[in-house]
């Protein structure tokens, strides 16, 4: 059996000759996870979750405007949903377990629900349902002080927040991969409504667990003590 590298730092390239930065860890011949962070995040921030997916090919990507990935002009959520394509496409991978936290959640949602043979199963980590953010999240104009990624794709986010398309709740009934959602109880998006998103996906369910937002970074073993089984189950 070969074994990859603890930890890979490497860069790829897109076909519209965007840079993405990402780490990997685990089994070079395992069965493919993909992980996707939060708006203002990197793939750093699954440093303490992705060794714990043992038996999978962890491959955690920096999004772009942020890490060593490229700044862009347009931080659309497509264009978000098809750096992870061309990025699976580039490494070889067909089709993956896909694990979004957040923002990344919302790229994870949309990518099943647009592209469901590219998603083996999906988990969803606090992701901000498709309702009105109350109250509204401030439009940045430029650099926020302490900001490492590019303001525009907090302003792109923030935007779609302030005023998702209702119809983004639809798409959860156009999911056909089994689908974990993980809500954090002290979080401040609406575990309810989270609740409702997973009713609707055919396959899907909902857990809490006692953390705020970043689930898996406050209690990252509790965090995968549900994935992973979860996972496991779902990918034989």
């Amino acid at each position: 059996m070969s074994v990859a590298p603890a930890v890979v730092r490497n860069q790829l390239t897109t076909s519209g000759g965007l840079t993405l930065g990402y780490r990997e860890w685990g089994r070079a011949d395992g069965p493919v996870a993909v992980l996707l962070h939060g708006l203002g995040s990197e793939a750093d921030d699954w440093a303490l979750t992705a060794p714990g997916l043992t038996r999978f090919r962890v491959i955690a990507l920096d999004a772009r405007g942020h890490g060593r990935s490229d700044w862009a002009t347009s931080y659309d959520l497509t264009d978000l949903r098809d750096d992870v394509i061309e990025a699976m496409d580039a490494l070889g991978v067909l089709a993956a377990a896909v694990i979004g936290h957040s923002m990344g959640g919302v790229v994870a949602y949309l990518l099943a629900a647009t592209r469901p043979d590219r998603v083996r199963a999906l988990v969803l980590e606090d992701m901000p349902p498709p309702d009105p953010a109350d109250p509204p999240r401030p439009i940045p104009v430029g650099p926020e002080p302490g900001e490492t990624c590019d303001w525009r794709a907090v302003a792109e986010l923030r935007t779609w927040r302030n005023d998702p398309d209702p119809s983004w709740w639809d798409l959860a009934g156009r999911i056909p991969a089994r689908t974990l959602i993980v809500g954090g109880a002290r979080s401040s998006m609406p575990q309810e409504r989270l609740t409702e998103l997973a009713g609707r996906v055919p396959r899907g369910r909902f857990v809490s667990l006692d953390t705020t937002h970043t689930v898996h970074g406050d209690r990252p073993g509790e965090f995968l003590a549900v994935v992973v089984p979860f996972l496991d189950d779902a990918i034989r």
